[in-house]
């Protein structure tokens, strides 16, 4: 793993045993729920008030109430190598933000506006404060994060040059961030493999643990010094190189689906890492799961990305088929 300030043990958002929190759209109200990992009701969605739910029939709201949404500009090696040519793209992270109005959830809407020609995916996660936050160390940080969201952090790239500095309108525009459905603790983020798909086929894939330049717990803390973070907030941690533009999509048109499957679980179905060659011909490791069933796939663009536990066959963190752990939105352009 490649961090600044290493920690010596296991921090408890990282351990067992996995919690996923989940909040839907019920009756005109927003409740919050639970996945159920084990027993008769496994893989139904637990309400606080004892609800039983089947996940599939729900309306996802983001798992997150932010005061404030912070994007690392580069934290992944190959990206660094892609658009800087060097493995670290400068001596500290730089930072945007985005406006809580860029947030959506599974089975949202992502417009494309009518003036926007290029449409970017970057398949990312989240992480999500859980209190207060200034003023820590990095090894103190840990104690400050509620969980991580797998997160899909879009960009109208017609918007890139002119508004280079701030990334206002690229990455800030309504409905650019599909996140959750689920907010997940107990899981080592450090040992997943991070991959991007576009119509099945990986166009994005990065070990996390081996690509990652800055972890979560140096960016609280470097962000901290100056800015307090506080319960709800949700920081970027980045995407890895080939984030590309969408295809097949005309201004003023509905012709793409866009399905962010985002999730973290653990599954008793496993997954080989593939091989380092290009992966955009290959068909992804996720075709073992049973897909999806409460939703059609357009023809034209399907995007997701996961997060699959590669280095020992207990558990995944991923996303993808059956609904536990898929974040779906469609792509109005």
């Amino acid at each position: 793993m490649n961090f600044e300030f290493p920690f010596q043990e296991l921090p408890a958002v990282l351990r067992g045993p996995r919690v996923e929190r989940r909040r839907v759209l019920l009756g005109g109200s927003a409740f919050w729920g639970t996945w159920v990992e084990d027993g008769a009701d496994a893989g139904l969605l637990r309400l606080d008030d004892g609800r039983l739910l089947d996940p599939n029939a729900q309306v996802y709201l983001p798992p997150v109430e932010p005061s404030k949404i912070i994007a690392v500009h580069i934290s992944y090696t190959s990206r660094s190598l892609e658009t800087r040519n060097k493995l670290r793209p400068t001596e500290t992270p730089t930072y945007f933000t985005k406006p809580p109005t860029s947030l959506n959830g599974h089975g949202g809407h992502i417009v494309k506006p009518a003036d926007c020609q290029y449409l970017n995916y970057e398949g990312e996660y989240a992480v999500v404060i859980g209190r207060t936050c200034r003023n820590v160390t990095p090894d103190e940080a840990w104690d400050f994060i509620e969980g991580f969201c797998p997160a899909l952090d879009m960009g109208l790239q017609d918007f890139r040059d002119t508004d280079q500095g701030s990334m206002l309108r690229v990455k800030g525009a309504d409905t650019l961030l599909p996140i959750g459905p689920g907010l997940v603790r107990g899981v080592n983020i450090f040992e997943q493999t991070l991959r991007t798909y576009v119509n099945d086929l990986v166009v994005q894939e990065a070990h996390i643990g081996e690509e990652t330049i800055w972890g979560p717990h140096y960016i609280i803390a470097d962000i901290a010094r100056h800015i307090t973070l506080v319960r709800g907030d949700v920081i970027l941690m980045g995407t890895p190189c080939h984030s590309r533009s969408m295809r097949n999509t005309t201004p003023g048109t509905f012709d793409t689906m866009a399905r962010k499957r985002a999730s973290f679980s653990s599954s008793s179905r496993w997954a080989r890492r593939p091989s380092r060659r290009s992966t955009a011909s290959r068909r992804p490791t996720l075709t073992l799961r049973r897909p999806t069933s409460s939703l059609t796939r357009s023809p034209l663009a399907y995007i997701s990305s996961s997060m699959a536990r590669s280095r020992s066959p207990r558990g995944w963190l991923t996303s993808g088929a059956a609904s536990r752990v898929s974040t779906c939105c469609w792509l109005s352009v």
